[in-house]
């Protein structure tokens, strides 16, 4: 949820509530995508990770976002500042650029995604794996689409047309009805079929996935760096102590009731897609992937809904068509809205956030509508790179799409952990003052290190899991996991590195001109 919708509803209803505030951070974490993907990898399985995700991760680092942002409102620079005063501006810098490059990864993923949207959208199925240009696979087609997507974009957003991001903010209304059709059409479907699930429900079911890649106890613990990506977007966490009524009463109710209902959540659409997906039967095709499973999903419901209800055969894959349309047409402009904010908005935040002397002249200038100008054309051809770096490794739809995610689920949740070691010292300075607190510092310093463990352990088994179960291939998943990540890592260190340099020789320069002066 972006600051200027949350400054608007505290505006317009003063303080939040309990409800409001539940509502908030319901609508800032969930993700309906999360959910058939975890049902691809897991099937039910997935369901105990979740619950353990929440408790071992959301609801803790939830709180600890919450005291940052209650100890640091007046600071500008966001979870920067957080670190730096918390830990060094060094470890702070590393920190929040790697949660920007995080965004690049995702718009690396989402760039080549959206034509399995936008297909869907027209014609109701992935026909992307048919798509041809210039007699290329369809792999290189995507790439080539998904450049020239980012740099349409890109220079469309370098002239701030906030009326093309308010049209399609409907989108994130018409996903939100997605969310509530998997529940109400779910529900009906198991009662036209007299309670009879086609993906059986028991206990073997929650503790063993039926996807025979996700049966090692490596492969299964590397499942949770999922769970984890799907309780992401909690930075806006920070911002909402003060805006909360009764806040140390309300706000930890709030949080742990938001945890809870998200938990519930994610645990019953996935039972619900049991409901009328029978794993076996439908994801042994090969043309299944990460990027387009949702769709494959949302239009096997429509089919099993028409059955169910005594449709023909016929009538019914219409009726999967048109779910499938409606899912990708609410997902494209839901998508399109957010690349036009996540263009410019990260950057421009670790831009302005951090010291001016980190970043060469020109990329700190802002054009009219508050953009980086130049930055911004500078980030577009590195994700333009990245595209092609993918997309021309000769790798097939499926590989591409578990690469790309692969990417994005390591590069989003490694901030975690600086927040997380970062918080260890914020409970550790008696000097910061702190306002509101939910774990006091015995507590609040176990919490820190139990959430940096666990992201990190998370990460670690997503990373060796493809080498270990696939050594003749794994490696190159493995390899992309890591490289923007630690690539971008050391491109920060070198950065402040020299910033520090220079930051010296200026000091020196200094006082050898004061001291000319004096004599």
């Amino acid at each position: 949820m972006s600051q200027q919708k949350k400054a608007s509803i505290a505006t317009n209803q003063g303080k939040l509530g309990l409800t409001s505030l539940i509502l908030m951070v319901f609508t800032s974490v969930f993700g309906f995508n999360n959910i058939p993907r975890s049902f691809y990898l897991m099937g039910y399985a997935a369901i105990p990770w979740y619950i353990l995700a929440a408790f071992a991760f959301f609801l803790p680092f939830a709180f600890m976002i919450s005291e940052f942002g209650a100890a640091f409102k007046d600071k500008k620079g966001g979870i920067y500042s957080w670190m730096a005063e918390s830990v060094n501006p060094n470890f702070a810098f590393i920190g929040v650029f790697m949660w920007y490059t995080s965004f690049l990864i995702w718009m690396v993923n989402v760039g080549s995604g959206v034509w399995i949207i936008l297909s869907n959208a027209i014609f109701g199925t992935d026909t992307t794996k048919n798509w041809s240009i210039f007699g290329l696979s369809s792999v290189a087609t995507l790439g080539i689409l998904a450049i020239v997507w980012i740099l349409a974009l890109t220079f469309v957003s370098s002239r701030g047309l906030d009326s093309i991001k308010k049209f399609t903010s409907v989108g994130g209304t018409a996903v939100a009805i997605i969310n509530v059709a998997l529940i109400l059409f779910g529900v009906t479907i198991i009662t036209a079929n007299g309670g009879h699930l086609l993906q059986d429900f028991n206990l073997q079911a929650l503790s063993h996935s039926p996807n025979p890649e996700y049966t090692s106890p490596i492969s299964v613990l590397s499942f949770l760096v999922f769970a984890i990506f799907a309780y992401g977007g909690l930075e806006v966490l920070g911002g909402l102590v003060d805006e909360t009524e009764n806040a140390e009463r309300t706000f930890p109710r709030g949080v742990t009731i938001s945890a809870i209902v998200i938990a519930i959540g994610y645990a019953v659409g996935i039972f619900l897609i049991g409901t009328f997906t029978n794993w076996k039967d439908f994801f042994t095709a090969s043309d299944v992937t990460l990027g387009n499973v949702s769709y494959l999903i949302m239009n096997n419901m429509g089919v099993q809904l028409a059955l169910a209800l005594g449709a023909a055969e016929s009538t019914a894959r219409e009726v999967g068509n048109w779910f499938a349309r409606y899912m990708g047409i609410s997902m494209f402009l839901a998508i399109t809205g957010a690349f036009f904010t996540l263009i410019y908005s990260p950057l421009k935040q670790v831009i302005e956030g951090t010291p001016k002397a980190l970043w060469p002249a020109r990329f700190t200038e802002l054009n009219a509508q508050g953009i980086p100008k130049n930055a911004i054309w500078v980030q577009a051809l590195i994700v333009v790179f990245m595209i092609a770096l993918v997309a021309f490794g000769g790798s097939g739809a499926a590989k591409f799409f578990e690469i790309l995610v692969a990417m994005t689920n390591v590069s989003m949740t490694l901030p975690y952990i600086f927040l997380a070691l970062a918080y260890v010292s914020f409970k550790k300075k008696d000097t910061i003052i702190k306002p509101f607190q939910r774990f006091n510092k015995p507590t609040g310093i176990v919490m820190g290190w139990v959430v940096a463990a666990t992201v990190a352990f998370a990460n670690i088994f997503t990373i060796i899991e493809p080498t270990i179960t696939k050594p003749a291939e794994g490696w190159k998943q493995t390899l992309y996991s890591v490289m923007g990540p630690v690539i971008f890592g050391i491109i920060a260190a070198v950065m402040y590195r020299n910033y520090e340099k220079g930051l010296a020789s200026s000091l020196t320069l200094e006082g050898q001109n004061a001291e000319e002066k004096r004599n």
